[in-house]
């Protein structure tokens, strides 16, 4: 039931994440590039207070690589969704996801099973059925952006596999993304649009719905499968899109309503196939 619990929220925390971003940029809140900024910088201030107040500087661990995967996802994310509505980006975003995890983990000899993969071609027909041509289908430039935050996303979750202190790396990864914020607003200077309301989201965002679930994540991440990983987070969109509803008054459309039906029971049948080999 703890470890329930624990995907449940950080499940809920990464549609949060869409919520709150798409509130900042549909209603002029903030700017895409000072969204992300303020952001990665609330969640390494988050982190390194708590890591500074339990183990000090000793316990962080520094990653560049995984810093950039962090800091391109999370400029991406914003970029992407100043066009599109929230559940679509979600869907776009963990679709991407999905492939990058369930190659790496093939390539990996991790075994998925025929249960396991039939849940997976069922969540990705409903990401299909959302990129069917149509009068609603995305378009091209914000939903390849979307794509490509999954794919640095995808890639920094199959990373934290090898992590053994997520809390410390975590944070490092945090505290490396200033410097690459620093470079980026200085090549960019003329993009810093925030107002209370936009600081407060991205404040909200980065310290509790990113930072502090990151590091939830990377924990659940190293005692499951990549496939499993990337399956559960299918649920984002279906989350947001729930968000999107209640927050910003986006109606689902009847393609939303059954690509969420399929990828929830694509994400059934591989939580089903894991059991016997929990057991």
């Amino acid at each position: 039931m703890k470890k329930f619990l624990l995907i449940a929220f950080t499940l809920m925390a990464f549609a949060a994440n869409s919520v709150l971003c798409r509130i900042a940029l549909r209603e002029g809140h903030a700017d895409p590039e000072t969204f992300s900024a303020l952001r990665l910088l609330a969640g390494a201030v988050v982190l390194l207070l708590l890591q500074l107040a339990s183990r000090g500087w000793g316990g962080i661990r520094w990653n560049v690589v995984n810093a950039g995967l962090l800091t391109a996802y999370v400029f991406l994310f914003s970029l992407a969704y100043v066009h599109l509505d929230t559940a679509t980006g979600a869907l776009l975003l963990f679709g991407a996801v999905q492939v990058c995890m369930v190659l790496w983990g093939a390539l990996q000899g991790e075994k998925a099973g025929p249960r396991k993969w039939s849940g997976i071609a069922v969540a990705i027909a409903g990401i299909a059925i959302l990129l069917l041509p149509g009068a609603s289908m995305p378009s091209a430039l914000p939903a390849i952006m979307m794509i490509a935050s999954g794919l640095a996303w995808g890639a920094y979750s199959v990373r934290g596999k090898r992590v053994s202190d997520p809390a410390g790396a975590t944070t490092g990864n945090f505290l490396l993304s200033v410097p690459i914020i620093a470079t980026l607003f200085l090549l960019l200077p003329d993009h810093a649009l925030a107002d209370r309301w936009g600081i407060l989201l991205a404040l909200i965002s980065g310290g509790v719905t990113s930072g502090l679930a990151y590091v939830l994540w990377y924990v659940i991440v190293r005692d499951i499968s990549s496939a499993t990983a990337s399956t559960l987070q299918l649920s984002v969109p279906c989350l947001a899109a729930l968000g999107g509803t209640l927050f910003l008054g986006e109606i689902p459309s009847i393609r939303m309503v059954l690509a969420a039906v399929l990828v929830l029971a694509g994400i059934l049948i591989v939580i089903a196939a894991d059991r016997p080999a929990a057991g």
